[in-house]
């Protein structure tokens, strides 16, 4: 059994977890970079800060790292010419990608994404493949410590301008267009409903549901190999796994 005691297989997850934390901010620090130095540096009259902040503050970033990331892009640091770009594909089981990209270089990005696509079982596909698959929507994420009751929670929801109030394992997501995210946010908050964080994201309007344990790893497989990638900066998905390959998918880890 040497090589596989507890305490290495706890130290190994440990040290996955730091590289994915590490990743993560490298990544949300370049895209506050770049919009900080697109739009400037107050977020209230940078729509593209502002949504990066949020991903920043959803990924626990520390403040003086988020606030040298500012000045360096308000200082006009040469960074590149970055764009926005939108990926997407289709894997295993026909399940939907859609790939966020923040790249200096499509001409480099876009093959190394396409060939991330095809070691899956899957393919890149044109703009529009899959979109018509999704909406994009706000989502913003009420506090466990909310003590409002469900029918008062939904009441003030629906009073701040949201579209929806919905129940994702056992937390409740306020829904709305993406253009009202920080409007509604500030008037939950004004009627104290405590949030714990929003973002803009990309919901599948329908699922395709995985019934294989071989394609659930394959789709898995994609989801974290397109992650993993250092200019894809979010990645949705229309898979669903059923409860059988859930229960194998928990025995894997």
């Amino acid at each position: 059994m040497a090589g596989h005691s507890h305490s290495k297989n706890v130290q190994f997850r440990k040290d996955r977890v730091n590289a994915l934390k590490a990743k993560t901010f490298s990544k949300v620090g370049r895209m506050i970079t770049v919009a900080a130095k697109q739009g400037g540096p107050d977020p209230d009259g940078n729509p593209h800060l502002r949504l990066a902040l949020d991903k920043a503050r959803l990924a626990s970033m520390p403040k003086d790292t988020i606030e040298r990331a500012i000045k360096k892009g308000a200082g006009g640091a040469d960074l590149g010419d970055y764009e926005d770009l939108l990926y997407e594909g289709y894997g295993t089981a026909g399940v939907a990608f859609m790939v966020e990209i923040l790249t200096d270089n499509r001409n480099r990005t876009a093959p190394e994404v396409r060939k991330i696509f095809e070691k899956s079982g899957g393919n890149l596909g044109t703009s529009g493949a899959v979109a018509w698959m999704f909406d994009r929507l706000a989502v913003i994420r009420v506090s466990g410590e909310s003590e409002f009751e469900e029918d008062t929670l939904l009441e003030k929801v629906l009073e701040a301008g949201a579209e929806d109030l919905v129940e994702e394992g056992g937390i409740s997501e306020v829904r709305c267009a993406a253009s009202e995210m920080h409007t509604v946010m500030a008037d939950l908050e004004k009627n104290g409903v405590k949030l714990s964080g929003g973002e803009v994201c990309y919901l599948p309007k329908t699922r395709a549901e995985i019934t294989s344990i071989d394609d659930a790893r394959k789709v898995i497989k994609l989801l974290e190999a397109l992650e993993d990638h250092d200019d894809v900066q979010s990645v949705f998905a229309n898979h669903s796994f059923s409860d059988a390959v859930r229960s194998e998918l928990e025995a894997d880890s």
